[in-house]
């Protein structure tokens, strides 16, 4: 999956595509590849496709961050 914007920990998370992949997960909290699929599996609630791939949706982020309205974030 390729974004125009490279996540990193500074990027904001109103600016988060709304579907991440585990990679861009780990790049945003800091963490390391295999601790970002353990939060994957166990917290985020990570959605499967196929045998390989897994997405993270950037609500589920948000709930696991505890961002108010992470459905609605940056709307007032």
């Amino acid at each position: 999956m390729t974004t125009e914007t490279r996540i990193t920990r500074a990027t904001r998370f109103d600016d988060l595509p709304d579907v991440l992949t585990v990679e861009e997960v780990g790049r945003y909290l800091g963490i390391g590849r295999d601790t970002a699929y353990e939060l994957a599996n166990s917290e985020l609630g990570a959605l499967r496709i196929g045998a390989r791939r897994m997405i993270v949706p950037k609500t589920a982020l948000g709930v696991f961050l505890g961002v108010s309205n992470p459905g609605r974030a940056g709307t007032p």
